[in-house]
């Protein structure tokens, strides 16, 4: 056994009757509360909201900052060169492209889509408080095209690289389980594989669920509002229910195909039609003014990233604040263990600071890229009067994009390839949370069985089903807030795990290693060497103690 697995800790692959039942028990509570009390629960969400923002909105914000500090901190620091694996032996088990194309689409995937048009919009129609501009200026599409990449860059991917990294770690590296309790045996010993872990897993669960649902709920909604505008289908709650089924069962297809022939297809081809499309953006669209807002909005946004990344509502407006940079803070954490766990499993192989840096900077310069582009189409469309984007925002937020596809040539053809797009951003969404779903309530198995995973896909969609009965867009924004913060409590202590852990590294101090492993050894040689020639016998006392 190498030194770098020294802790490992054998349990079954079943699944965890514990954490299994009670997460599933769970799930199916507020599916029935969504259903069979659909007023009640939006009451709950409204009021639950309302005081998880004024009592901790500065906490998301402070444990925000944390991961992206800490996450910056360890990559230029001598824990970099630590192999997610054994030194010698792993190599990365997915090639760059289809490591970046899984990752890409686990971490963001739907809301990429979804907020594409809609959040730059929407912050030029009524600017954030705090930047001071009135709307529909040169000012205010500064301060959208800001916030926007402050909402899709940095911080939700230092987010996920800091759970992603400790789980990678504790499995490749240390030979646990792969499930976030096991991570924290640097702070709790033992007690992670008993009831406290299981706490942490069904923690880890609903937050999963939760997370999870959000995204497929407003793939529903986007998907919905696309077959209002191509084929004139009514957008109807109805509607939206039938294509979060009709997706599902393409998700189960999916997951028994397995991770490196469905997800693993699907990321790439995912990727392939997000490029595509907006390359066509790109190339009809006000293409000079697109290539000016990229290096402009970057600049403006790291220029003014500690000033919004500190700001809380002691001197900015609650509500705004809650309704946005909360809720992704909060939308980030919820997914936290899902990406983090699949960016793990997909990681292997990769040392600390490439890890790190692909995951940080790879897919923020692509979400900044996709963001200039299709944000700044659109607000070159708003300002020159081709289409009211604002108007359709304000009819509701999955219609944006379609507005902008509707202004350029081919209107139909691309908006049939965006709700592809988001279809298969769906299926992956599904059958990655649902991967992660069954590993967690498997004893952290890398290949939970199947059934499992399919039973979790099931049960995520049906959350998503049950928000929006009971309230659409909002339902889902306030269950993701609710759940994630208790999870940030987690995800801080898994950071402290993971530190702990890292500091203990031999790699990062070869030369004590080597002190340590082959000292005792080199003492008990010449202690007999000692004993051949009458000295005391130091041997016999040397060979008694354990190793």
């Amino acid at each position: 056994m190498t030194e770098q697995a020294e802790d490992v800790h054998t349990t079954s692959h079943r699944p965890d009757p514990v954490v299994l039942g009670a997460g599933v028990a769970g799930v199916l509570a507020v599916v029935a509360w969504g259903v069979l009390a659909r007023d009640s629960l939006a009451r709950f969400g409204e009021s639950g909201l309302a005081w998880a923002i004024d009592t901790f909105g500065w906490f998301f914000v402070v444990g925000a900052d944390a991961f992206l500090v800490l996450a910056v901190v360890l990559a230029l620091s001598r824990f970099g060169r630590i192999r997610l694996g054994a030194d010698d032996d792993d190599e990365p088990e997915f090639g760059t492209l289809a490591w970046i194309a899984m990752m890409f689409s686990a971490g963001m995937g739907i809301g990429l889509v979804f907020f594409a048009v809609a959040e730059p919009i929407q912050h030029y129609a009524a600017p954030p408080p705090a930047s001071g501009v009135p709307p529909q200026t040169g000012a205010a599409g500064a301060a959208a095209m800001r916030y926007t990449l402050f909402h899709w860059t940095l911080h939700p991917w230092g987010i996920y690289a800091i759970a992603a990294l400790a789980l990678a770690y504790s499995t490749f590296r240390k030979g646990r389980d792969n499930r976030i309790s096991a991570a924290f045996h640097p702070l709790i010993g033992a007690r992670a594989d008993g009831a406290t872990g299981r706490a942490l897993d069904l923690l880890a669960v609903f937050a999963t669920v939760f997370g999870s649902a959000t995204s497929l709920g407003l793939g529903a909604l986007q998907v919905a509002a696309g077959l209002d505008l191509v084929a004139g289908i009514p957008d109807t709650r109805a509607v939206e229910l039938i294509v979060i089924g009709a997706l599902t069962l393409a998700f189960v297809v999916s997951a028994f195909s397995g991770l490196h022939r469905g997800v693993k297809w699907l990321s790439t081809t995912n990727v392939v039609l997000a490029v595509l499309l907006m390359l066509f953006v790109f190339v009809v669209g006000p293409t000079i003014y697109t290539l000016e807002v990229l290096p402009a909005a970057v600049g403006d946004y790291l220029g003014n990233l500690v000033v919004m990344s500190t700001r809380t509502g002691a001197f900015s407006d609650p509500a705004w604040l809650g309704a946005w940079t909360i809720f992704y803070w909060a939308w980030w954490i919820s997914w936290a263990p899902f990406v983090g766990t699949f960016i793990a499993r997909i990681s292997r192989g990769r040392t600390v600071r490439q890890f790190l840096t692909g995951v940080l900077l790879v897919p923020s310069g692509a979400s900044a890229v996709w963001f200039a582009i299709m944000g700044g189409t659109a607000l070159r469309t708003q300002a020159t009067g081709t289409r009211d984007l604002v108007a359709d925002a304000a009819g509701g937020t999955e219609q944006a994009l379609f507005g902008l596809l509707d202004a350029l040539p081919f209107a139909a053809a691309t908006s049939v390839l965006a709700m592809v797009l988001i279809a298969l951003y769906f299926v992956t969404s599904a059958d990655s949370a649902s991967l992660v779903l069954g590993s967690l309530t498997s004893h952290g198995a890398l290949r939970p069985h199947r059934v499992l995973v399919v039973l979790w896909g099931v049960l995520i969609s049906a959350v998503a089903a049950a928000l929006l009965l009971a309230g659409g867009l909002d339902a889902l924004q306030q269950a993701t807030i609710l759940v994630a913060l208790p999870f940030l409590v987690v995800l801080l202590g898994l950071a402290v795990a993971l530190v702990r852990d890292l500091s203990r590294d031999p790699a990062v101090n070869p030369r004590r290693t080597r002190t340590r492993r082959y000292g005792l050894a080199a003492a008990v040689r010449a202690a007999r060497s000692y004993e051949e020639e009458d000295g005391p016998p130091v041997a016999r006392y040397l060979r008694r103690r354990p190793r």
